[in-house]
Order: C-alpha cells, then structure tokens, then sequence
C-alpha cells in the first residue's frame, strides 16, 4: 500500500472539512481518506474518521499523533491506495501513525501566544524613530499612511504595558497605542 499523510493549519471545522472535501476530489480513486482534526483552545472541537478502515486502526492513531504533540487547528489527512496485501489491524496502526508523525514532522508547527492588538497614531516625523522598535518587539499587522501613520501591531501579552509606556516614553509623549482587540501572534516555527 502507498500511504501519503498531509497536515494543514485550519481554524475553524468548516475548513477542516472543506480541505477534506478537497482532498477526497483529489484522489477520488485513493481506498482511503483518513484524518484527524483538533481545533480551538484544549481542542474544543476534535473528530476522526477510519474512513472504512478497521475501527480503531486509522483515525484514532492520527488523532494519538497530534494529541501526543499537543497540537491544535490542525488538519491531519492521510490517504491509502491498496496495494494488494493486508496489513493486519496492527500494521494498519503503525502504518497511519507515521504517516502521520511523518507529514507532522514535514509540515513543522508553529506555536502562537495569545497577544493584544493595538493601533499606534503618529505624525510622520515620529514614524523613523519608532519604526525600528516597534518592528523588534511587536508583530506589525498592517501600516496605513493617510493624514497620519496608523501601526497596527500584535504584542504578547507578557510584554504589552512595558511596549506601550516604551512607546510612549520614544515618542516623548505624543504616541499613545490603542487596544483595538485580543488574537494570536506567531512566537516560532519549531
């Protein structure tokens, strides 16, 4: 059998689904679509399918890989094409787990903090001077240039009042960072 394991970032189970909808047009002709799927904080919403397999000997091992990794908003997919010989339930097993540790392993993870969102006014004459701090102690999100310049950054939460009394401080005064909501920011690829 020839086993091809996938994995993708996904953050809601309606794209879970929709790239597994696509992968199944793919390889319409494959035996077998199997996966996992975790998504949210602690994995609020998990399922796994064996997709005709045995019960218990394809889902579940790839669901086993990314619980053990404590992985979440992620899409594993590991396809089968029959290659003419049983595997028996423990082949099967050992089979979809490394595929699945395998395409885990070919995918990297990326582990994100929770952060704070914030918009930073300033004249353009401040932008220069403050442009190099901002971009080593914050995710730059978007930079608008109309009347003003508006930063919109993402800062780790650990970090935030330090980075906006910094801000503040570098600005002599006249920059003042604005919460405008709560995400995610990209801490390293592992």
């Amino acid at each position: 059998s020839r086993f091809i394991g996938r994995c993708f970032p996904v953050d809601s189970e309606e794209a879970a689904l929709c790239l597994l909808g696509d992968i199944r047009k793919k390889h319409w002709d494959a035996t077998h679509n199997c996966f996992a799927y975790r998504i949210g904080e602690n994995a609020a919403a998990a399922r796994f399918s064996d997709d005709g397999e045995p019960g218990g000997t394809a889902g579940k091992p790839i669901m086993d890989v990314l619980t053990g990794r404590g992985l979440t908003n992620v899409l594993c997919v590991v396809t089968r094409y029959f290659g003419g010989i049983l595997l028996g339930a423990g082949g099967l097993v050992r089979a979809y787990s490394k595929s699945a540790a395998d395409a885990v392993a070919k995918a990297g993870v990326v582990s994100y903090l929770p952060g704070t969102i914030l918009d930073i006014p300033m004249d353009y004459s401040r932008y220069g001077a403050l442009e190099g701090f901002i971009r080593a102690n914050a995710e730059v999100r978007n930079v608008a240039f109309a009347q003003n310049v508006v930063v919109t950054v993402a800062v780790e939460d650990t970090n935030l009042l330090k980075f906006m009394k910094e801000v503040t401080e570098r600005s002599d005064g006249r920059c003042t960072p604005v919460t405008i909501g709560t995400g995610y920011m990209k801490k390293e690829e592992i």
